[in-house]
């Protein structure tokens, strides 16, 4: 188990997910429950970019320069005392899920998809590009009082010009990620607190792994021993994966052959997700959502350069 020394960047925010490191050293980040794109200084001040409304969930800055946000349509949160807040079922005024487009100099927000002809979106929830401007998301459906959706995971052009169903069923999808040479996707379960590999064939074609693999993956890990759940992710340049651990709060560390490599505790129950910033890619930028917290820590091992996003 491995302990980092964490700064805070900024608090006050209203559960924080989707953050991307900026070259100018700003982070950006969607507050769920306050239903809107921020953008927070290096000082911590923090300025509202786009107000979607819904549930503005997984973001990535794609080829246009725009950020794609996978909106989950809204949760209803459950206030735990002094700021703590936490999703708990789908929000009353469910707005259906969707993925938008936002302009970040204008802050004007655009719905690109809500689904394909036969299956509407249901609660998208993280995104991540492949080098010839497409990308891969998760649907990790809603939860109601006594219904849960299955999963899916799809496949996107940043055009508008396609959206396909690539893999289902999965047990409440979260963070994805590719590996460095951009023919594995790696996908995060939360409930199940598993992760999963896909072999890419082409652009939004995967190989299927057969029964019993309840979708095509290959399993990477499934830490048991205690009760946690799986967030988002992002892959270090080594090709490990990071993956936001909630209830066990921190950051699980797997091995892309197989099993955990480490633990890196963090001081919230739902540490949700990491990217990677600075010049050397070796800032790990985390949301502490349940506090409402961006902290920032020197991570042993720089991360992986994002298409689309120069960090230099």
């Amino acid at each position: 188990m491995s302990e980092v020394e964490i700064r805070e960047v900024t608090d006050g925010l209203r559960f924080p997910e989707g953050p991307i490191a900026l070259p100018d050293g700003s982070v950006l980040v969607v507050e769920i429950a306050r239903r809107c794109l921020t953008r927070v200084a290096p000082d911590g001040t923090r300025t509202i970019v786009a107000e979607p409304g819904g549930g503005p969930n997984g973001a990535a800055l794609g080829p246009d320069g725009k950020v794609y946000v996978c909106n989950n349509g809204g949760f209803e949160f459950a206030d735990d005392g002094d700021g703590r807040i936490r999703p708990v079922r789908e929000a009353w005024d469910y707005s259906g899920g969707r993925i938008e487009r936002i302009d970040l100099d204008t802050g004007q927000v655009e719905v690109l998809y809500r689904g394909t002809h036969e299956l509407p979106l249901r609660g998208p929830n993280d995104l991540v590009f492949d080098g010839r401007g497409g990308f891969y998301f998760t649907d990790l459906g809603k939860v109601r009082t006594r219904e849960l959706d299955r999963g899916a995971l799809f496949y996107a052009r940043a055009d508008g010009s396609l959206i396909r169903e690539v893999a289902f069923p999965l047990i409440t999808p979260n963070g994805i990620g590719l590996s460095p040479d951009d023919r594995t996707l790696y996908v995060a379960e939360t409930e199940a607190a598993r992760l999963w590999a896909f072999d890419i064939l082409e652009p939004g074609v995967l190989r299927k792994a057969p029964f019993p693999s309840p979708h095509g993956g290959r399993l990477v890990a499934a830490p048991g021993g205690r009760y946690q759940r799986f967030d988002s992710l992002a892959v270090e340049a080594s090709g490990r994966v990071c993956v936001a651990t909630l209830v066990h709060g921190g950051i699980t560390v797997a091995d892309p052959g197989g099993g955990v490599i480490e633990h890196v505790p963090m001081p919230d129950l739902y540490t949700t997700n990491i990217c990677f910033g600075g010049e050397d890619l070796r800032t790990a930028y985390i949301t502490l959502s349940h506090a409402g917290r961006l902290v920032a820590c020197r991570w042993p091992r720089p991360g992986l350069a994002l298409h689309h996003l120069n960090h230099r």
